[in-house]
């Protein structure tokens, strides 16, 4: 960096899929500069050539948004300097919201975060990956299912091809966790290794999922902002991919009896609506 130097490296937390760390880099005029380090060092993920390349590409690409997102500043995408996969990005000031006091307007900016990804104009082929379910280790209905048929069911519909709708640019791992906030308002929109390209119901079910675990009021107003802001219905398949993305987890950590309900729900409720 043209004589710069670290002056500090500080441990993220959160990050599922990476290594995160804060960089403090002092430049020699005495400008400081705050960097974030991604570096991907699970077998799983460091073994995967394209992941740096996918996320790097990704961000580019979310350059266009109406919204901050990381600046790419460089990327090691085969790890032949930094040992594995590597990502380097600026930093977003802010912190995310997973209980709002006031539940309307954080709906409103949240699904607005989310128009605003999903206008952003598609690219060619092949810059950004298509979208595809999350695999699972085991697609076992978790323990706690009250109607394991039903699961079952919902298993066989995820695995079925994607519903026809129009494919939008997709975070796909959207939800509070990576949306900053800063006094009431969004200050940007994290974690882009996941982008894809799909239909655009994939986030809202993804987003819904994570909120079962708090409050399922909230999921369901989120959703019908939604639905009023875009003009648009959402579909109950995106619940299921959204839920069988997660039976891994499901069965090893199972949830509260409250985010239970919620799930065994929304499960039941989609595949009532799917098989008519």
């Amino acid at each position: 960096m043209n004589g710069a130097f670290i002056e500090h490296c500080e441990v993220l937390r959160g990050g599922s899929s990476s290594a995160m760390h804060l960089l403090t880099v002092r430049h020699p005029d005495d400008r400081i500069q705050r960097i974030v380090l991604r570096r991907y060092v699970l077998p799983a993920e460091a073994h995967e050539p394209e992941v740096a390349a996918r996320e790097a590409a990704a961000l580019l690409l979310a350059e266009q948004i109406q919204l901050p997102t990381p600046t790419l500043l460089g990327s090691d995408r085969t790890g032949a300097e930094a040992g594995v996969p590597t990502v380097l990005m600026s930093e977003l000031y802010g912190k995310p919201v997973w209980e709002p006091r006031h539940r309307q307007r954080w709906c409103e900016e949240l699904a607005g975060a989310l128009v605003a990804i999903h206008d952003v104009a598609l690219p060619t082929a092949g810059v950004v990956q298509a979208y595809a379910p999350f695999q699972q280790s085991s697609y076992e209905p978790p323990a706690w299912a009250r109607d394991t048929k039903v699961w079952e069911r919902a298993i066989a519909i995820a695995h079925e091809p994607t519903i026809e709708a129009p494919v939008r640019f997709i975070h796909r791992d959207f939800h509070p966790g990576n949306v900053l906030w800063s006094k009431s308002r969004i200050t940007g929109v994290v974690d882009w290794q996941h982008a894809s390209i799909g239909p655009a119901v994939i986030d809202v079910g993804h987003n819904r999922l994570n909120l079962f675990f708090y409050d399922a009021a909230l999921a369901e107003l989120f959703t019908t902002t939604w639905e009023r802001l875009t003009g648009a219905d959402y579909h109950p398949w995106a619940d299921i991919v959204a839920i069988i993305g997660a039976l891994d987890q499901l069965r090893t950590q199972p949830p509260r009896q409250r985010a239970r309900h919620a799930i065994d729900t929304a499960v039941a409720t989609a595949v009532a609506s799917i098989d008519g």
